[in-house]
């Protein structure tokens, strides 16, 4: 495939990547288990190299890079839609999780294909690392959540109720008291305590 800018030498590789397991039990599940952590490594090597942030913050840069929503970007980016073998039995569009799956599927095949360079290779041409420090990302309930799936095993909720400003949330994990934080709006009240939380967690201003 030209769009990924790698040639591959076993076919049957690239053609698994992209086949969902509605169409075949020869499908990207285990391509995409291999390419997820693949990804995690080859981010998380690039701002170790590439950044002096403490640890905190290059949880939260490769969080970012790793996270469905990026994985969706990519997949767009890369114009796959048509590309991706589904069965008769799968109806509508495709999902944010299935895009995801296959971008890490395309990545796991390429690095059994090619190695651990041209794996690198792909990240870097497709990832846009570089830029890591234009990131602006303000939407702190769904940065905290993302910190958390990757380093936690925990239930997550927010208990939110009115006070006399407006409302006051307090976020648990599990049966633990983590952070509160008020708003004018419970949106607001989550997201300040969201922050407070990833502050406290991972040590993050």
């Amino acid at each position: 495939m030209n769009k990924l800018n790698y040639i591959f030498k076993d076919k049957n590789l690239i053609k698994r990547a992209l086949t969902h397991s509605s169409k075949s039990e020869d499908n990207y599940e285990r391509l995409e288990f291999l390419g997820d952590s693949i990804l995690d490594f080859l981010v998380g090597e690039y701002f170790y190299l590439h950044c002096n942030e403490n640890e905190g913050k290059l949880t939260v840069l490769r969080s970012h890079y790793v996270s469905e929503n990026y994985l969706v970007k990519v997949f767009d980016d890369l114009a796959l839609e048509n590309d991706v073998i589904l069965g008769k039995s799968y109806q509508g569009e495709i999902s944010k999780a299935i895009k995801g799956d296959v971008v890490e599927a395309i990545l796991g095949a390429i690095y059994l294909d090619g190695g651990l360079e041209k794996a690198r290779k792909f990240i870097y041409d497709n990832f846009d690392l570089k830029n890591y420090k234009n990131i602006i990302d303000d939407n702190y309930k769904s940065k905290l959540q993302e910190l958390i799936q990757g380093n936690f095993k925990c239930k997550m909720t927010y208990e939110t109720i009115p006070c006399e400003d407006g409302f006051e949330a307090t976020f648990y994990m599990d049966e633990d008291r983590i952070s509160s934080g008020k708003g004018s709006s419970k949106i607001e009240a989550e997201q300040r305590a969201a922050k407070q939380a990833i502050e406290k967690l991972f040590l993050i201003k």
